[in-house]
C-alpha cells in the first residue's frame, strides 16, 4: 500500500476525530470546513514523523487540537471575533428531540470555554481516559483530572442557572 493510500485510509477511519474537533472549535459550517482541510493538511505534513509510539488516533487528536488552537490564536491576533450563532450537532445517530435539545445546550456552553478546556471536554466526551488525555495534551494525568473536575463544576453552574 502506498503512503498516499495508507494516509487516505487512516483519515477515512478516523474522520470523526477531525470532525468533532473542528465542530467544537468553529462557529460556522464554512469555518469548520476550512479547519477540517487545515487539519488534514497538517496531518499529511506530519505523517512521516509519526513513529507509532502512540495510537494513531492519539497522534491525530494532538495534531488536530494543536492546529485548531493555533488557528484560534491567529484569529484573535487579527481581531476576528465571531458571535456564537449556530450549534452544530452530530447527526450520525437519530436522537429524540429532548436529548438533542440538551446536547445543543451542553455544546453551547462547551463552546464558551477557553481553548484548553474545550479540548479536555471533547476528549472526555470521546471516552478517553485521563492517561490518554494527558498524552494528547501534554498535561499530567492528575492535572487533567483536576482541570476536568473544575470544568464540570463550571459547566454545571452555567447550565443550571
Amino acid at each position: 500500500m502506498s503512503k498516499e493510500q495508507e494516509f487516505t485510509r487512516i483519515i477515512k477511519d478516523n474522520q470523526g476525530v477531525i470532525f468533532k474537533i473542528t465542530a467544537i472549535y468553529t462557529n460556522s459550517r464554512e469555518d469548520q470546513e476550512d479547519l477540517y482541510q487545515e487539519v488534514v493538511y497538517q496531518l499529511w505534513r506530519a505523517f512521516d514523523s509519526f513513529r507509532g509510539d502512540s495510537k494513531i488516533s492519539t497522534w491525530m487528536y494532538r495534531v488536530a487540537l494543536n492546529t485548531a488552537i493555533s488557528r484560534l490564536k491567529k484569529e484573535k491576533r487579527r481581531g476576528n471575533q465571531i458571535g456564537i450563532d449556530k450549534i452544530i450537532t452530530f447527526q450520525s445517530e437519530q436522537y429524540d428531540t429532548q436529548f438533542e435539545d440538551r446536547l445543543k445546550i451542553v455544546y453551547a456552553h462547551i463552546k464558551k470555554l477557553n481553548e484548553i478546556e474545550k479540548g479536555l471536554m471533547l476528549l472526555l466526551l470521546e471516552g478517553k481516559k485521563y492517561e490518554e488525555i494527558a498524552t494528547i495534551t501534554g498535561l499530567s494525568p492528575s492535572n487533567v483530572g483536576t482541570r476536568i473536575s473544575r470544568i464540570k463544576q463550571k459547566l454545571k453552574k452555567q447550565i443550571i442557572k
